[in-house]
C-alpha cells in the first residue's frame, strides 16, 4: 500500500497509530488494494477508541466501515475513506465518509434492501451497515459515483 500523506501526518496502513495520535483530526485512508481495506480497519478502531467508545459499539462502527469500504473497492473502482470525529448538539461521535469513483448506484433504495447485489455477495453489506450507525446518507449519481455519510453517536 502506498502511503498516503493527510495533512501532516501519513498513513501507512501497518499500525492503528496511523491514525491521528489525539483522535481528533480526520484522517483519509485511500481504497486501492485489499491491504488498504485491513488499514481501514486498524485506523477506525484507533479512532473509535480515542472517541470513548465501548467495544460493543467499536465493533459495530469497524463493521460498517469495513462493509461500506470493501464495497468502494469493489463495485466502487477504489476510494477514499476519511474518519474523523463527530460533534452535535452536545453529542460526540465518529462520522464516516466514504467517496468512490465508480458507475453510482441507480437505485438507492433497492441497494439498501436486503439481498440487493450487483455482484457476488449476499447484500447485506450496505443494508447492514447502516443498521449498524445511528446517521446514514448516500448521495450517487449514476456515472459519477458514490459518496456514503455516516455517523455514530458515542452513548
Amino acid at each position: 500500500m502506498a502511503p498516503l500523506a493527510d495533512g501532516n501526518r501519513t498513513v501507512d496502513g501497518t499500525d492503528t497509530t496511523a491514525a491521528d495520535a489525539s483522535g481528533t483530526q480526520p484522517v483519509r485512508l485511500s481504497l486501492a488494494t485489499e491491504d488498504d481495506l485491513l488499514a481501514v480497519r486498524h485506523a477506525v478502531r484507533f479512532a473509535a477508541v480515542a472517541a470513548g467508545f465501548s467495544l460493543i459499539d467499536q465493533t459495530r462502527v469497524i463493521t460498517a466501515a469495513s462493509e461500506l469500504a470493501r464495497n468502494a473497492y469493489i463495485h466502487g473502482g477504489g476510494g477514499d475513506l476519511v474518519v474523523g470525529p463527530a460533534r452535535a448538539e452536545g453529542r460526540t461521535g465518529l462520522r464516516l465518509t466514504i467517496t468512490d469513483r465508480g458507475p453510482g448506484i441507480p437505485d438507492v433504495e433497492a441497494a439498501l434492501a436486503d439481498g440487493y447485489s450487483t455482484g457476488v455477495g449476499l447484500g447485506h453489506g450496505l443494508g447492514g451497515a447502516r443498521r449498524l450507525m445511528d446517521e446514514f446518507e448516500v448521495r450517487s449519481t449514476p456515472g459519477e459515483g458514490t459518496t456514503i455519510v455516516t455517523t455514530r453517536w458515542r452513548r
